[in-house]
């Protein structure tokens, strides 16, 4: 049997515009924002590939462009289920600030460090931050991070894929991950079975589905599965690569 999961990266945000840092602050879309979503549920009705059920993050940007890709591709309707294991990689100390400053002030090798190494986070966020989720209602009783590295975002994550996202799989159902950057970044790496050093250069787009078909063993058929408008993708991807730069 082929089971069907479709990975999509929220659209613009308000903080993707002004190029910030933004992990876990709940920033809104962009006009633009929204209007990429609605294209990514236009590109699932074309394909028809119409998901079953979709998982989300806690945070709005995901949450948003889920309901209004759903809304375009006639599937508001179906169930959905959200947690922060799927929330974007909490930057630390980096959330809120400027990109381009955070590489002027602490060069390109440190910078790089922080947004693409697998294992090294960024210096942890003062719970009294303004950005700091400390205390936020959404995350009572859960473990909120100061800080994360995409290898912290993957141990996180694993666990929900396992024991929440393949089961529906399993079932039969067509599968949306609505979410993040690193989030998705980590389903990736684990689909495909990437190197650390193969994961950092992978950059997802904003609001272009990539459509995933897997074996029996939960494995790619494809390899890096197929985004539906493959050329946006590779224009989105070089984008987000290009974030931050000079």
């Amino acid at each position: 049997m082929t089971y069907k999961l479709v990975l999509l990266r929220h659209g613009q945000s308000a903080w993707n515009k002004t190029n910030q840092f933004t992990g876990w602050v709940d920033v809104p879309l962009t006009e633009q924002g929204v209007e990429e979503a609605k294209n990514g549920g236009e590109l699932l009705a074309k394909r028809d590939v119409l998901p079953d059920i979709v998982f989300t993050s806690l945070l709005r940007r995901a949450i948003n462009t889920a309901n209004y890709a759903l809304d375009a591709a006639d599937r508001l309707w179906i169930p959905v289920k959200r947690s922060w294991r799927l929330n974007e990689r909490h930057y630390g100390a980096l959330q809120g600030k400027d990109k381009s400053q955070i590489r002027e002030k602490y060069g390109d090798e440190q910078f790089m460090t922080w947004r693409r190494s697998y294992g090294t986070p960024p210096p942890e966020i003062d719970p009294d931050d303004e950005f700091s989720q400390e205390g936020d209602p959404r995350y009572a009783g859960e473990p909120v991070p100061k800080t994360e590295a995409l290898a912290n975002v993957v141990e996180r994550v694993t666990p929900y894929w396992k024991s929440e996202i393949i089961p529906e799989l399993k079932a039969g159902k067509t599968v949306l991950i609505a979410a993040h950057g690193n989030s998705l970044r980590a389903i990736v790496k684990m689909l495909d079975g990437l190197s650390e050093e193969e994961i950092s250069k992978v950059n997802i787009p904003t609001a272009i589905p990539l459509l995933y078909e897997l074996d029996d063993n939960f494995k790619p058929i494809k390899p890096r599965g197929e985004y539906l408008d493959p050329a946006a993708a590779a224009a989105g991807a070089a984008a987000v690569a290009a974030q931050g730069q000079k």
